[in-house]
């Protein structure tokens, strides 16, 4: 397990749109030697292909096709291609699109992959085959099936109120590369991209893409966020010299304020990661946190060199809900999915236990007699 690293983007002031705010990521040096571009693909929902007998269905916009070169040289951004279909759907049916993979390679150096899916599914496939160990409390659907199926919700970006305006007035910065997107003042997002051109082209993307019920519920109830603005003392200043000295502090004070106070719940904690693909001399990975409850916890997918400077990073903020269904699950998981040592590991009994896969969405894994069993001791308890 192991932290993000985001040597190599550095933040500038944020600019704030009511509960939103954007801070821009930038960098002194791109990353010539891959490039990303996005490839539409409408409003239809789209089923990808990730196993033998598995399926992922989700709302897709959008991929990406990263090229890169071999030889370090600067790599080509191919323009936006928009995917056509001569035999337009009727108005009143939901168009499907079928991918094969969550990323696939299109030739020698272009990876064509789905942004944010990718990691994702990477949370929903987590120990999907259920119980290792067919303990007699399980039922028989969930030694048969496991998980399936495992569903979980998310808001597009649009739905967001105020990222779209947010995006559309923001000034982009020189050599900017990322943006780090906050709802009142909660870290929604993190975004990066290796060149500043590539950042121009998928700027509009971020709209498309998948936000957590936390982050739809601020944006919705939460009122509008302070704007963190640099104060100078006159008094100091004499001349120009004087002015650009204040002017840097200032800009290094908000930067080690944001790096240290705002970002630590993604930059602080470890994530387990796992490689997908290899691109020349950089990976493409996605990351789960531990899964810690009441605490901030992120998913994600990037693409690293082979010095481990992040070139692409995308996150996702898990609400509370899907934090605990990903918390019970790794406790069973690390303990053979044995009930009675998961709930003495939990610090609860087993009925607690019980009830508690169960108001996460997991009781149909539990036989009906023993879900039974473990209610009517919680009415013996309480009546």
């Amino acid at each position: 397990m192991t932290t993000l690293d985001l040597t190599g983007l550095a933040t500038r002031p944020s600019q704030v749109w009511g509960a939103v705010r954007l801070v821009p990521l930038v960098r002194d040096e791109p990353v010539d030697d891959l490039r990303l571009r996005p490839q539409l693909y409408g409003d239809v929902a789209g089923l990808v292909e990730v196993g033998p007998r598995h399926a992922y269905v989700s709302y897709i916009p959008h991929g990406f096709v990263a090229t890169w070169t071999g030889d370090g040289m600067p790599a080509a951004a191919y323009g936006t291609q928009l995917s056509t279909d001569g035999n337009s759907a009727p108005a009143d049916t939901m168009g499907l699109r079928f991918h094969r993979r969550m990323a696939r390679r299109q030739a020698k150096d272009r990876l064509r992959f789905l942004p944010m899916h990718l990691a994702l599914e990477g949370y929903l496939a987590l120990h999907f085959g259920g119980p290792s160990i067919a303990w007699e409390e399980w039922s028989q659907r969930a030694i048969r099936q496991g998980l399936s199926p495992r569903v979980e919700e998310a808001y597009v970006g649009a739905e967001v109120r105020g990222l779209a305006d947010a995006l559309r007035i923001f000034e982009i910065h020189p050599n900017q590369c990322g943006v780090m997107v906050y709802v009142a003042d909660a870290l929604a997002a993190a975004f990066a991209v290796p060149h500043p051109d590539d950042y121009r082209a998928l700027h509009p993307t971020l709209l498309q893409d998948l936000y957590g019920e936390l982050i739809h519920h601020y944006a919705t109830l939460m009122p509008p966020v302070p704007d963190f603005r640099a104060r100078i003392p006159d008094a100091q200043i004499r001349s120009l010299a004087h002015l650009r000295t204040a002017v840097a502090d200032q800009e290094h004070a908000w930067t080690h304020f944001h790096d240290t106070t705002m970002a630590t719940g993604l930059l602080e904690h470890a994530y387990t990661w796992q490689s997908v693909y290899r691109m020349g001399r950089f990976t493409l990975s996605r990351f789960l946190p531990p899964f810690r409850p009441k605490q901030e916890n992120h998913i994600g997918e990037a693409i690293a060199d082979d010095r481990g400077r992040i070139a692409y990073l995308k996150t996702f903020r898990l609400s509370e809900n899907q934090v605990r269904r990903g918390h019970l699950l790794s406790r069973l998981a690390a303990n053979d999915w044995h009930l009675a040592d998961t709930a003495a590991d939990l610090g609860i009994d087993e009925a607690q236990l019980g009830l508690r896969l169960e108001s996460a969405g997991f009781g149909h894994l539990l036989r009906q007699d023993v879900l039974d069993g473990y209610r009517k001791q919680r009415r013996t308890r309480t009546g």
